[in-house]
């Protein structure tokens, strides 16, 4: 049983590194550190970028030090400390997520960046108790070593294989990751929440030429018609008071966006 307890180990460090370089991928795709908000969500506009910053580089540090202390060089109170360290850590992600779960259902847990826009459930809050559970279980396990025994291998692999299959029920990421490998779903199918249109919306040339006409940080209409999401500001245009509409089209990556700057007496555009 010890071997199995120090496979978990390697499995915590792949997931958090994992973790943190999907959450990476996005902003560097989005050019924006609001991509993929997640947790965030729940904090002002000017905590979110720290505090996402301050998220992935704990899950590299984990990560990394994880991998670190796997072998003989790391075991003892490093080791260990460690390990308390992601218990912690995932203990902390189980409060979080359920939180955002009561005050955002709309909004995924942003796990693994665009693989998890899935509103948060029961089985995102799960995995992140198993991986709690999993880290308690390593604290105190020796190095890594080989099977002593292709017996004793083969009982790793099952378990392995299990605890895999496990997490795998649990991640609604797994689902999303076949079918963008096999299906292209329609836009006026496509469900993307309003917090990642508002993310695309903020990193995007449009937002940064328009921005400046916005007068509140929060829009006043958000709605949607086929393959377009229409978000409406207040602003100011030219000493009239306007309404700046976005039209953000509903894609994952890079969407198309439209603006319109309309008097908000009349409706008319205003050059």
């Amino acid at each position: 049983m010890l071997g199995i307890r120090d496979l978990q180990v390697p499995l915590l460090a792949c997931l958090l590194l994992g973790g943190c370089g999907g959450k990476a991928w996005r902003v560097l795709r989005d050019r924006s550190m609001s991509s993929g908000l997640g947790p965030t969500i729940l904090f002002p506009w000017r905590l979110r970028r720290p505090i996402m910053i301050a998220m992935c580089v704990t899950e590299l540090s984990l990560g990394l030090m994880l991998l670190g202390t796997v072998g003989r060089l790391g075991a003892g109170l490093p080791a260990n400390a460690v390990r308390a360290g992601t218990a912690v850590f995932f203990l902390v992600a189980v409060g979080i997520l359920y939180e955002v779960r009561q005050r955002r259902p709309d909004v995924g847990c942003g796990c693994f960046g665009e693989l998890s826009d899935t509103p948060i459930g029961l089985r995102a809050i799960g995995r992140a108790g198993v991986l709690c559970v999993a880290s308690v279980v390593s604290i105190g396990a020796p190095p890594l070593h080989m099977p002593s025994a292709p017996a004793q291998g083969g009982l790793w692999l099952v378990a392995l294989a299990v605890e895999l299959a496990v997490l795998a029920f649990l991640s609604p990421e797994v689902g999303q990751l076949l079918i963008r490998l096999g299906y292209s779903e329609p836009c006026e199918l496509r469900r993307l929440p309003v917090a990642r249109t508002l993310s695309a919306l903020r990193a995007s040339s449009q937002w940064r030429r328009y921005s400046g006409q916005v007068s509140a940080d929060v829009p006043a209409d958000v709605w949607r018609e086929g393959c377009w999401r229409f978000v409406v500001f207040p602003g100011l245009a030219h000493g009239q008071r306007a309404d700046v509409v976005f039209a953000v089209y509903l894609q994952p990556r890079k969407p198309p966006i439209r603006v319109a700057v309309l008097d908000e007496a009349t409706l008319s555009p205003i050059q």
